[in-house]
């Protein structure tokens, strides 16, 4: 009988070097702040407060192929003319992007990172609130395609406004 297991081995195919290549590295807070003026005692709530959300981002080169994206997420929560709390939180992620186009690298700034960075904002925002001493406030989900596309037409708009007719846009 002849062992069967011994075959050749199989060689691994090697990876293009110009790939695109899209990896976080770190994620973190760079700032964050609650405050619940009156603690978990607001007097005269009246069922849940009103919260009014506002979400940005920014991206900045830190070096060739790395670049911080930062998502900026403001909260304010308020019952009549009360304010209940007030968030404010910057999740922001390192990333190392080659090998992409200047429009692909637009969206991997303005949609893919900011999507990866919501889910830790999320789940910051809801310990803060929670350890606040209120009920958890669960970050709904956004569409950065939308806001993406919103911002490439204003900027388009503004562009053509200025007489600038420049193709191709990024959005930062």
């Amino acid at each position: 009988m002849t062992d069967q297991s011994s075959q050749a081995p199989t060689q691994q195919p090697v990876a293009d070097p110009n790939a695109p290549v899209v990896t976080p590295q770190v994620v973190y807070i760079k700032d964050c702040s609650f405050e619940a003026p009156n603690g978990p005692f607001v007097g005269g709530l009246q069922g849940q407060p009103a919260v009014n959300l506002n979400i940005q981002t920014r991206a900045s080169a830190l070096a060739q192929d790395l670049h911080e994206v930062v998502l900026q997420v403001s909260l304010e929560a308020k019952s009549g003319d009360k304010v209940v709390w007030l968030l404010e939180l910057q999740q922001a992620g390192a990333f190392v992007i080659k090998n992409l186009s200047t429009g692909d690298l637009g969206q991997v700034l303005s949609i893919a990172a900011p999507n990866y960075l919501l889910s830790y904002a999320r789940s910051t925002v809801s310990d803060l609130v929670v350890k606040g001493g209120f009920p958890p406030f669960l970050l709904p989900l956004v569409t950065f395609e939308a806001l993406h596309a919103r911002a490439a037409a204003q900027q388009a708009a503004g562009n053509q406004a200025a007489g600038n007719s420049s193709a191709g846009t990024t959005v930062n």
